[in-house]
């Protein structure tokens, strides 16, 4: 039905920065608002930031307020997270998400569509 393909994760040093794509394709009429999510090894899923394709709405974990950007270009289908001043323990695999508007909230791991996550490494 819809398909993400994240892209643009690495190696970066701290304080360093990284951009992440996200490309949306199939039926992304369905789905409602783009999501970024980040698992460490041995740690659960958490929530990053989030945005909504028909409005210039954004939404951010507090742990990473004022450093990520989320943005999104919506003629391409893309959305992306900037990522500044990288610090170690942001070492994750980041997920792109979607879904639709009834499917639970922006914040919630009850998003409809999964990309296959992009590693971001952060070296001290």
């Amino acid at each position: 039905q819809v398909q993400l393909v994240e892209s643009g994760g690495g190696l970066a040093q701290a304080g360093g920065s990284l951009r992440l794509s996200c490309v949306a394709s199939g039926r992304t009429v369905s789905t409602d608002t783009m999501g970024w999510f980040r698992q460490a090894p041995g740690k659960e899923r958490e929530f990053v930031a989030a945005i909504r394709w028909s409005a210039y709405s954004t939404y951010y974990a507090d742990s990473v307020k004022g450093r990520f950007t989320i943005s999104k270009n919506n003629a391409k289908k893309t959305v992306y997270l900037q990522m500044n001043s990288l610090k170690p323990e942001q070492t994750a695999v980041y997920y792109c998400a979607a879904k639709g508007a009834k499917s639970g909230s922006w914040y919630g791991l009850t998003y409809d569509y999964w990309g296959q996550g992009t590693q971001v490494t952060v070296s001290s």
